[in-house]
């Protein structure tokens, strides 16, 4: 690892942000896989580390979340009877706070999708704000709790309840069932209704399938371990936030410069 140039780095991070999965991107980049897997941990930990201490005292107004699933090591169904139960086996749900106006990924965390998992997650959310803001999540219920217990009563909160029909009758494993129509329920505070929608943090879900193979579903590019999938992770939100060119913001830092500052070379 340590003979491989600041230029070789950068294209395996490349390939890696772009969607590649670890054997495509250490094919097209003639390394090892080994190799491509020690940087996404070495960078994806920088990555976490470099979110943690600089997202902070954000003055954003208006916050989106959700939850997008993927499974490790296998699907839940499939998961060992020695390995069930323990997490990083089956389902696996990343969670995701987005700034409606920026589009900043302000939060995300790897876990399940249970109240405990929520609570973190809204905990972490909530240290990153400066002050009150609008929040907007789907109807899971495990929200309620963790809002109120993060927030208190500072917060501008309501749920998108989306209602869902029968699924299409010749497609009912991968389709997904008919949309019907959606809610929207004031919880806590005073949220502006225009303003409650989940639109730009699902949108960032499908940017997440897009570039991250272990997302993508029906294919063999899944994570085989929890470590390696959150690693992938954080360098996705960095790239995300820092160095994408968005095509709505038309803002972006220079790759190099951004590689440079994550990982302190």
């Amino acid at each position: 690892m340590n003979r491989l140039s600041i230029e070789k780095r950068t294209q395996i991070l490349k390939c890696l942000v772009e969607g590649n999965s670890i054997r495509a991107t250490a094919r097209i980049c003639d390394v090892v896989k080994n190799t491509v897997i020690k940087l996404l941990v070495d960078v994806g930990s920088a990555c976490m580390d470099y979110h943690d201490k600089n997202l902070r005292n954000l003055t954003c107004k208006r916050i989106q979340c959700d939850e997008i699933w993927a499974f490790v090591h296998s699907k839940e169904k499939k998961v060992p009877p020695s390995k069930r139960g323990q997490f990083g086996f089956g389902d696996v749900y990343t969670w995701t706070a987005i700034e409606a106006q920026t589009k900043l990924t302000v939060s995300w965390m790897v876990g399940r999708r249970d109240a405990y998992w929520a609570a973190m997650f809204i905990n972490d959310l909530a240290s990153r704000l400066k002050h009150q803001v609008q929040l907007t999540t789907d109807g899971h219920k495990v929200y309620l709790n963790a809002v109120e217990g993060a927030f208190v009563i500072n917060i501008d909160y309501g749920m998108l309840v989306k209602v869902y029909g029968e699924s299409p009758d010749s497609e009912k494993r991968y389709s997904p069932s008919e949309y019907v129509g959606s809610k929207k329920e004031v919880i806590m505070g005073d949220p502006d209704p225009d303003h409650i929608s989940t639109s730009y943090v699902e949108r960032s879900n499908l940017t997440m399938r897009m570039g991250m193979r272990h997302f993508t579903r029906l294919t063999n590019g899944f994570s085989k371990k929890v470590e390696n999938l959150a690693h992938a992770v954080s360098l996705h939100f960095i790239y995300y936030n820092f160095a994408r060119i968005h095509q709505t913001l038309r803002v972006h830092l220079q790759w190099k410069l951004a590689f440079r500052i994550m990982y302190g070379r």
